[in-house]
């Protein structure tokens, strides 16, 4: 019998051409994330489903596709919206897309610090706004990077990687999170191990790369917005509810921070209407990953990951419980 696979969203031609070597190919010809119900609907009967960072899988999709399904890839690296515990009681395996968008993401995120630091926003709108200007030693001043600290919260592949650019950049390193890199890596980012508080009262741009769970979720909220330095800047490409939004524009609004530069939001695409107006904020929507190598990358390794499963292979990248 024909393994029915379930794709929630358009992906590149080289993707489904890896899925329709492995089987029949139903793609969602909706261009927004379906609803729950039009979710469970979509994948009933399918054998792999390849979700978006959008698509909430649970045991109830899994229980909609029915007893068939082998395998849900998710293409992202992060999994938050999939409860990988649930599937795994279902005998369902659960993949992921690491590494192929370390190097794009790790450039959005300097390309937001560049912005925020530098004003490039503020100077991009007041030129698009035809509004008069003129060259003066005191014109939308910023701040500069060189021996300056940056602050990584996860200091995994992405944080690595951005942390390797700040160095071109005359940066100091240091970084926290839950467990300590190895040796050969610090010494090759010159960065130090700190405490999480420490990070945040010593660092001059805090960057966060670390995983969307219940313990960071809010991990950035009032009293560590406190904790930073006034002239500090806040990153984020991670996942949006690692930053309590309300209390990010609170911070700004009383100038206990100087910017902040975000690429993902807690209710995404819903953004905290006060960050929208304020000068001093830099916000993309979700272009991490963004580039056409990267994406197609990410589609055609989630492609493989179902393929290998249904073909009776071992996953590429798989996601454990």
């Amino acid at each position: 019998m024909t393994s029915t696979i379930a794709v929630t969203r358009w992906i590149p031609d080289e993707a489904l051409k890896v899925l329709a070597e492995a089987g029949e190919v139903k793609l969602s010809r909706a261009d927004r994330p379906l609803t729950p119900d039009e979710l469970r609907e979509f994948v009933r009967g399918a054998s792999a489903i390849v979700g978006m960072l959008h698509d909430r899988i649970d045991g109830t999709v899994a229980d909609a596709a029915g007893p068939g399904l082998k395998v849900v890839a998710n293409v992202a690296v992060g999994y938050d919206n999939v409860d990988v515990p649930a599937l795994a009681e279902r005998g369902v395996t659960v993949t992921n897309t690491p590494g192929v968008l370390t190097g794009a993401t790790a450039d959005l995120a300097f390309g937001l610090i560049l912005a925020v630091t530098r004003r490039l926003g503020e100077g991009e709108r007041l030129i698009r706004s035809r509004t008069p200007w003129s060259f003066h030693l005191g014109f939308l001043l910023g701040s500069g990077l060189e021996d300056k600290t940056l602050g990584i919260v996860g200091l995994g592949q992405i944080g690595q990687a951005v942390a390797r650019r700040a160095l071109g950049f005359g940066m100091r390193i240091v970084y926290s999170g839950r467990s300590r890199a190895a040796e050969d890596v610090e010494k090759a980012l010159g960065a130090k191990y700190v405490s999480f508080g420490e990070l945040l009262k010593s660092s001059d741009v805090v960057s966060l790369h670390c995983p969307l769970t219940p313990e960071t979720r809010h991990l950035i909220d009032a009293d560590a917005l406190k904790s930073m330095k006034p002239g500090a800047y806040l990153i984020n490409t991670t996942r949006g509810p690692v930053v309590h939004e309300a209390a990010l524009a609170d911070a700004l609004e009383a100038g206990e921070i100087a910017g902040a530069g975000l690429d993902v939001f807690e209710a995404e695409p819903e953004v905290e209407p006060r960050l929208l107006d304020r000068e001093n904020v830099v916000l993309t929507p979700h272009l991490g990953s963004a580039t056409v190598e990267t994406r197609t990358a990410m589609a055609v390794l989630a492609a493989e990951n179902v393929a290998s499963v249904l073909t009776g292979g071992k996953p590429l990248t798989e996601v454990r419980p």
